[in-house]
């Protein structure tokens, strides 16, 4: 299991559902041959598209041990099945309204991708009543078997599979926020859908945030361009 450094910190209190959004985001991932728009040079870090990196499914964003000797480690999880019931409590955790369940799973089941953040323990089994798993062979690394994983975040895309991308759905767990880990879960669907050779991508954002998904490549009303709404 690959096992990355630390994400640079960020304030992940600001993520908002969709429905509440107002300025559409594009990022702007065009051949090197665009116009570049009359602006002042700013110097920026390396672009995501420099750094794909290679595919994966679990990433270990960041692990520790426990005072009960457990393992616990926030996983990044690129495709799996997500529990519409247990997304719904997530979301209300952070203050979104409910929603139908049968309509949370309809989004899921037709999302072009759907990346989760995952709470994984691991631990000796006899320190619990019960386990999902083992940690060996592929299980992510830890210590013993996994005794629970649990949903702390959650973005998904809806894309017409060959030029377009739109991120929907970007939630972190309160309780896990301010670690960086809403920047590492955008960042990696984005290299994600990047392998694919789709590099329109777009997204919604509150005024309050533009400035967070600027520094992570992102550009609002490139060239003029406007979101439109009915």
């Amino acid at each position: 299991m690959y096992v990355p450094s630390m994400y640079v910190s960020c304030d992940d209190n600001h993520w908002l559902p969709h429905w509440l959004l107002t300025s559409i985001i594009r990022r702007v991932s065009q051949p090197r041959s665009v116009k570049p728009k009359p602006a002042v040079a700013v110097a920026r870090a390396p672009a995501l598209e420099d750094n794909l990196g290679e595919e994966v499914e679990d990433l270990i964003l960041v692990e520790s041990t426990r005072a009960d000797g457990t393992t616990a480690q926030i996983m990044y999880r690129n495709g799996g099945t997500i529990n519409a019931a247990e997304l719904e409590r997530l979301c209300s955790k952070v203050g979104w309204p409910a929603r139908p369940l049968h309509k949370v799973e309809a989004a899921l089941r037709n999302s072009y991708m759907v990346s989760s953040l995952v709470l994984r323990i691991s631990g000796d089994s006899r320190a619990s009543g019960s386990s999902v798993g083992s940690s060996g062979n592929g299980g992510g690394g830890g210590s013993g078997q996994v005794l629970s994983e649990s949903l702390i975040g959650l973005a998904r895309t809806t894309s017409d599979h060959a030029f377009n991308a739109t991120i929907w759905d970007v939630l972190v767990d309160p309780e896990f926020q301010g670690q960086g880990l809403g920047k590492a879960l955008v960042e990696q669907m984005v290299r994600s859908l990047l392998r694919k050779d789709i590099t329109n991508i777009t997204l919604f954002a509150d005024a309050k945030v533009v400035n967070f998904y600027r520094g992570m490549g992102f550009e609002a009303d490139p060239q003029g361009i406007k979101g439109m709404f009915w």
